[in-house]
């Protein structure tokens, strides 16, 4: 293993930050609801549930609340466990590797898909996943234990996948630290102005707007955010120290790869994502302003 002083500073965060989108790419894609339609699913928030909690098996809302952190608890319970009496989690994960493979090969092109750099991406974020640890990271635990793809682009979808879950589970004990609840992490997230936009994650996450003003007022009156909704002084130092915490306890799969591997996956990375965006992979009414 590699020790952390060989990694410029954030370069695990940098290498997260292109390895995702090739992971959440599929879940705004046509490909993905009509996957799961032919399993009987056609409520976009019961295929969400239901696709990424899949790996835990058929879990309660309890459950999918916990370990998805920022979804509204009331939004869940509509939808699972029923959705387990529609079809069952080993349908859904075949289904979900379908939508990916259809659309990463409409997205990138079965030239991209299929090309020596591809396999070199997927070769190396495997083994960055190897650095990946277990414990108290249940969504991670549960992506781990699934079989590895052969095609070499849907290798490196699941090693996305591991990557992004383990940095997520590792987020979530920051947020707990924080004592920031789901809503107040959208909320704050949202006031960076990177990712998708409050309306977008609200909608998709099931808040009001009611949920909304007490979620401001709560941040508020802890200083958090000023009275237009911005980010105080004291807010953009909360989010700094939430990533901070999070590269901490991300940072054993890119120790693991090591600075070298590091570099070229956030090159190798970067041109995949970069692809997907310019082919249109994530909607500008989530993503823009």
């Amino acid at each position: 293993m590699t020790s952390s002083s060989a990694l410029p500073e954030q370069a695990g965060r940098t290498c997260h930050d292109v390895i995702n989108p090739f992971h959440s790419a599929h879940y705004f894609a046509p490909e993905f609801p009509a996957e799961m339609a032919k399993i009987g699913l056609e409520n976009k928030h019961a295929s969400y549930f239901a696709s990424r909690g899949a790996a835990m098996g058929a879990v309660g809302p309890g459950t999918i609340a916990a370990t998805f952190y920022n979804f509204r608890y009331d939004l869940i319970a509509e939808h699972v466990p029923h959705v387990w009496s529609v079809t069952t989690p080993e349908t859904v994960l075949a289904a979900r590797l379908r939508a990916a493979d259809a659309t990463l090969r409409r997205l990138l092109g079965d030239e991209a898909v299929a090309s020596p750099e591809m396999a070199e991406a997927a070769e190396l974020a495997l083994r960055a996943a190897e650095g990946c640890s277990r414990q108290a990271r249940p969504l991670y635990a549960a992506q781990a234990d699934l079989p590895v793809p052969d095609a070499p682009h849907l290798a490196y979808w699941h090693a996305a996948t591991l990557l992004r879950e383990h940095r997520g589970d590792g987020h979530l004990m920051a947020l707990m630290d924080a004592e920031l609840d789901g809503l107040e992490a959208v909320v704050t997230h949202a006031a960076t102005e990177r990712g998708m936009n409050l309306q977008g994650a609200l909608r998709i996450r099931g808040w009001s707007e009611e949920d909304l003003r007490a979620a401001r007022e709560r941040l508020r009156t802890r200083g958090f955010l000023d009275a237009e909704g911005r980010l105080t002084e004291a807010g953009v130092r909360l989010r700094e120290d939430l990533e901070h915490m999070t590269d901490r306890l991300d940072r054993g799969p890119y120790e693991h790869l090591g600075a070298a591997g590091v570099a070229r996956l956030t090159e190798l990375a970067t041109g995949f994502t970069t692809a997907l965006v310019k082919a249109g992979a994530f909607p500008t009414e989530l993503f823009g302003e």
